[in-house]
């Protein structure tokens, strides 16, 4: 009981207005009081026990802001609240179901790693699989490495020293016929101790962002860039989106990912391969 508010009181006094609660959805573009930021959003994500939205503005610079009061949609004052549970569909994720479309182990603890591993080529490539089959690889307990490239992959093979128990699987770009990468695969699997202990497997595309299906971004097609161009600027350059640094490429790559929810929004050539490794490393 507030006894403080006991006395007279002007009855005729308005009411603090309630603002609107608006959940955050991705494309939502809003203005921060404070700073004057104007921008879309790409992501929303939780740091240190808090939401946090990043706002990009129409020249593909982004900025964090925490999850509350202080925004402004179509120039009316809200409460930008987490977003709204997502309501199921077939990309989204089913009930009991990881994102890889495995039924999901209820109360299983994360296995202590074995001596296993998944090898894939870069950075990107680790993400997009730990998105996806992220949970099933913790049950299992096996570990995800980015090589950043594979040119010394016979090297790093033998160091590894592959045997039973100890058994490697390599996700590789761009591995079709006659290609540097499948000669390179053929060597490895002639080194002693690899046969029945490593498995290189790998998809068609240049690049691991293309096993994302152009459809889950919006287009028709992914762009064509021209011989001689860096592939991943010239992706970017052909959305539109900045291209020029390294941290232009690590944020477009961000975007791409967060497009992708489920398996659904991956290219079947990619699936299958990913399915293929897990498989040969957890299957006795």
């Amino acid at each position: 009981m507030q006894y403080q508010n006991w006395g007279p009181q002007d009855m005729s006094a308005p009411q603090k207005a309630k603002l609107p609660e608006v959940p955050v959805e991705r494309g939502m573009v809003l203005e921060d009081v404070q700073s004057g930021w104007v921008g879309a959003v790409t992501r929303v994500e939780k740091s240190g026990g808090m939401h946090v939205v990043a706002l990009e503005d129409r020249r593909g610079k982004s900025r964090s802001f925490r999850l509350g009061f202080g925004f402004l949609l179509e120039g009316q004052p809200i409460e930008l609240l987490p977003p709204a549970p997502r309501q199921a569909s077939g990309a989204s994720v089913a009930a009991g179901r990881t994102a890889s479309g495995s039924v999901r182990v209820a109360g299983q603890r994360a296995q202590v790693a074995k001596a296993s591993r998944i090898w894939v080529e870069g950075k990107h490539d680790a993400e997009l699989v730990e998105k996806v089959w992220g949970d099933d690889l913790r049950v299992e307990g096996i570990v995800v490495e980015p090589l950043h490239g594979i040119d010394d992959l016979a090297a790093a093979v033998a160091g590894f020293r592959p045997g039973p128990g100890r058994r490697l699987g390599v996700l590789v770009d761009h591995l079709v016929p006659d290609s540097k990468e499948s000669r390179i695969a053929d060597a490895v699997m002639a080194s002693p101790g690899a046969a029945g202990n490593v498995l290189i497997v790998g998809h068609p595309y240049v690049d691991v962002w293309q096993a994302i299906r152009p459809a889950v971004l919006g287009i028709e097609k992914w762009p064509v860039v021209p011989r001689g161009q860096d592939w991943k600027t010239g992706i970017l350059a052909a959305f539109g989106w900045p291209h020029e640094t390294k941290e232009d490429i690590g944020l477009g790559w961000q975007k791409l990912l967060g497009a992708v929810r489920t398996y659904a929004d991956l290219e079947a050539s990619l699936l299958g391969r990913v399915e293929e490794v897990i498989d040969f490393l957890t299957v006795p």
